[in-house]
């Protein structure tokens, strides 16, 4: 039987992009799918529920359930309805998958408040509103598992990213604590750091040949649907053992991300001064210190 049999799944964002490939895959493992998306530009202007449309007939064209909704993600009413269609159309909701998100990218000393709001209402808010509709309904069934996406931007940094960076470093918070207090409801919270071709990713500037032949090959092995398979194994009961973690996914490798824990510590009984820790916590811990490079650094290896 197909994992996700007599399922249903609410993806957002989902009439594009790693969205898309997710809707999809979860339709072909046997789940009834609400396809949310705006069908708004990179940077959130505009709106279209033609993507939306397009997949929902994609997956009726091959036999499967879905209905489309063009909701807001960054408006709780928005949320909420996302949450009733689910429940109107096929009388349950198993699983959120949170993808939507937007573009606002500034150097921070040029960032202003209105590119900062807007991306984290869309991916932080907008994944705060569209678990909290859900979380109440999959504590009354006693079920339910939810992927919110996060970033390496938001894990190790980017430059010109604080407001996406910061956003998505969120989304790992809020994705903990659901997990935390979902567990004995049998609510499940994990999240995923995708690597994939997306409109996002083609909107940034190339800078060097270098730059080019990276998002050549990134066309190539790292897609949408890489992803996919993921995300749909995370919120079905193949999963049931996994909880509060969070993955990253490129191309054909999957990795299980570190989260902060302790890793060195200092200690004076007599307490400390400014002067005393200038003369101990450099030289003890120094050699643990986390370096300050963007998130490309830490994958300079080539997908396959």
């Amino acid at each position: 039987m197909a994992v996700m049999a007599g399922k249903v799944a609410l993806v957002t964002g989902s009439g594009r992009g790693i969205g898309r490939e997710i809707a999809l895959n979860l339709a072909q493992s046997g789940a009834k799918v609400v396809v949310n998306d705006l069908g708004a530009a990179v940077d959130g202007d505009g709106g279209d529920l033609g993507p939306a449309d397009q997949v929902v007939k994609e997956i009726k064209d091959a036999g499967g359930d879905a209905v489309a909704n063009g909701d807001n993600v960054s408006e709780p009413q928005g949320a909420a309805n996302m949450i009733a269609q689910a429940l109107d159309s096929f009388g349950r909701l198993d699983a959120v998958i949170n993808v939507a998100g937007i573009l606002r990218d500034k150097m921070f000393h040029k960032m202003e408040q209105e590119h900062w709001q807007a991306v984290i209402d869309v991916h932080l808010t907008g994944s705060y509103n569209v678990a909290r509709a859900a979380i109440e309904h999959m504590k009354e069934r006693g079920s339910g598992a939810l992927v919110h996406f996060t970033s390496t931007s938001g894990l190790n940094g980017n430059i010109g990213q604080a407001n996406y960076a910061a956003a998505k470093m969120g989304i790992v918070g809020l994705s903990r604590v659901i997990a935390l207090e979902g567990q004995r409801y049998g609510v499940r919270s994990n999240c995923i750091a995708p690597f994939a071709w997306t409109r996002m990713i083609e909107s940034i500037p190339i800078q060097s040949k270098e730059m080019a032949k990276a998002f050549d090959h990134m066309k190539q092995y790292e897609t949408a649907a890489h992803i996919a398979p993921v995300a749909t194994y995370l919120v079905s009961g193949e999963a049931d053992e996994v909880n509060g973690q969070v993955f990253g996914v490129r191309g054909n490798e999957i990795y299980l991300m570190s989260q902060p824990r302790p890793i060195r510590t200092i200690h004076n009984a007599a307490g400390w001064t400014p002067e005393k820790l200038g003369e101990m916590l450099v030289p003890t811990m120094k050699s643990s210190f986390v370096d300050t490079l963007p998130t490309g650094q830490f994958f300079d290896w080539p997908a396959i």
